[in-house]
């Protein structure tokens, strides 16, 4: 199992529609075959900015996302939201303490 970190920026004035749609998509997204986690952040001293974290079982399995209709119709939406290019980070968890 990996982590996928994203970090998205949003034009201040998007960020309702934003979250409307992350809100109505998240349960699709969270039951992707392979994702075992999801979780939405938003940074604390700049609240344009927000980070996707997911839990995948395989790298296939985010890339099957990835290749989706249901990623298609999410990036589709969001990216145009945007204010900055997107960043995202593929990991693995080195010590998790309980």
């Amino acid at each position: 199992m990996f982590i996928r970190i994203v970090k998205m920026s949003f034009h201040e004035k998007h960020i309702p529609k934003f979250l409307e749609n992350f809100d109505v998509m998240k349960e699709k997204i969270r039951g992707a075959e392979g994702n075992r986690f999801l979780e939405l952040y938003q940074d604390k001293n700049n609240p344009c900015i927000f980070f996707t974290y997911s839990f995948w079982e395989t790298e296939q399995d985010l890339e099957n996302y990835r290749t989706s209709a249901l990623f298609d119709e999410v990036w589709t939406f969001t990216k145009k939201l945007f204010n900055g290019k997107p960043e995202a980070w593929s990991v693995d968890k080195v010590v998790s303490l309980p």
